[in-house]
């Protein structure tokens, strides 16, 4: 069936129950496109976490730049001061009122408002891959990746969010549906014994010391992996997160120091660009996976990995990557290779979710909890948001089933 029969025959004839959206045959045209604050439609109470969380650590986790001590302790040492380079939300609405939201990375939101948001004006949104070319193709010259993938992200995601509004239909379905029940999920963040607690079997561990911290601070590493695994006990997974902070020397000597703990994984030892440094390790370390790719972009950059044989596991952020339409192409890559996709913060936002669910090569979603210390509240719409149910992995989540991405929030303003 063509496209635009598809989209003629959807909005005149709606699912039993659902009410036609009153389009008529017409195509849509976008008409506008900007960036907005959200606001959750159902906000959930503030609150300091409990002292001796994983938030309130004077170490974060170790980071490209642990080799200063003044900025060690936390990201947000050396990251953009708050609103200087946000993440930002593009909202793309139509002539016929269906409107759609996506979100990018850092300092995205220039580019769409300063550049892409001219060549997307008067174009019909169901041109997802055109559209792409487009924004890829006219941002070329002065990016690639980075900021300027982060702009097409938040394009891409709000064009697939707006079809699903005008199709009346969740995205995950217009992906080739459900290729499973439900997604187990793994915890990412060193409060190990409330992760345990809500029942996941899967952690990942943000690894506070690298290189710059000596014997000591593996020693301390070790620790940490001692105190998840006895949390776990035999048959949990363990992961662990470097944040591009460590250097080849020091991966094997820890795989060879924690390798008693049976790790799953160690994920982005190296800086995000060290394709044949990553090759290196997946020969030199047998008692674990290396993976990567949080901090990649676009097809290519995943070429560059396969080539190198760098990442056993490929993690790829949506908001970053080039969006839904290019992180199926990564996708597609993978599996002709046996690769996983596990996305990068995949269960803490919808869209990710959508992506799994529909991608067979994607099993697991990675997710934060809230920190301790809230009120029953705050655990309760964390179960709710995100479908939580549990099982024999654990912890499982599953995207929404209403139209598009299913958002919870609406524009501020």
């Amino acid at each position: 069936m063509r496209r635009r029969t598809l989209l003629a025959t959807s909005l005149l004839a709606p699912a039993a129950g659902a009410q036609a959206p009153a389009f008529g045959k017409s195509k849509l045209k976008i008409t506008s496109v900007r960036l907005v604050q959200t606001k959750p439609k159902r906000p959930v109470p503030s609150y300091a976490p409990a002292p001796g969380s994983w938030s309130t650590q004077n170490v974060e986790v170790a980071n490209p730049m642990s080799i200063y001590p003044q900025y060690k302790a936390a990201r947000s040492l050396f990251f953009p001061d708050p609103g200087k380079l946000p993440g930002f939300t593009v909202e793309i609405g139509t002539d016929k009122g269906v409107k759609g939201y996506g979100s990018g990375g850092t300092a995205g939101g220039v580019v769409v408002e300063g550049h892409l948001a001219k060549l997307l004006m008067g174009e019909d949104p169901f041109d997802i891959e055109r559209l792409w070319d487009i924004c890829w193709r006219s941002t070329m010259h002065y990016g690639r990746m980075g900021v300027t993938m982060n702009a097409i992200s938040g394009v891409d995601l709000a064009l697939w969010d707006l079809i699903g509004n005008a199709l009346g239909e969740p995205v995950w379905k217009l992906l080739g549906g459900r290729t499973k029940e439900r997604i187990p999920a793994y915890c990412t963040g060193n409060d190990i014994e409330q992760h345990v607690e809500f029942g996941f079997r899967k952690l990942k561990l943000a690894m506070p010391h690298g290189p710059a911290d000596g014997r000591e601070g593996m020693r301390k590493n070790a620790a940490l992996v001692d105190r998840a695994r006895k949390a776990l006990g035999p048959d949990g997974e363990i992961m662990l997160d470097c944040w591009m902070a460590w250097t080849e020397r020091y991966t094997i000597e820890m795989a060879e120091m924690l390798a008693p703990y049976r790790l799953y994984w160690i994920e982005e030892a190296l800086p995000p660009h060290d394709y044949k440094g990553f090759g290196r390790l997946r020969k030199a370390v047998n008692s674990t996976r290396i993976v990567t790719g949080e901090h990649e972009y676009g097809r290519y950059g995943f070429r560059a990995l396969l080539e190198n044989e760098a990442a056993e596991i490929w993690q790829p952020d949506v908001h970053w990557c080039g969006g839904l339409t290019e992180m199926r192409k990564i996708a597609a890559l993978a599996a002709a290779y046996d690769i996983p996709v596990i996305p990068h913060g995949g269960g803490t936002s919808q869209d990710g979710l959508h992506f799994i669910m529909a991608t067979p090569n994607s099993p697991w979603a990675e997710m934060f909890m809230p920190p301790p210390g809230g009120p029953a509240e705050v655990y309760r719409r964390f179960e709710e948001d995100y479908k939580i149910t549990r099982g024999p992995d654990g912890i499982y989540t599953e995207p929404a089933a209403s139209p598009g991405f299913g958002w919870e929030f609406e524009p501020a303003g």
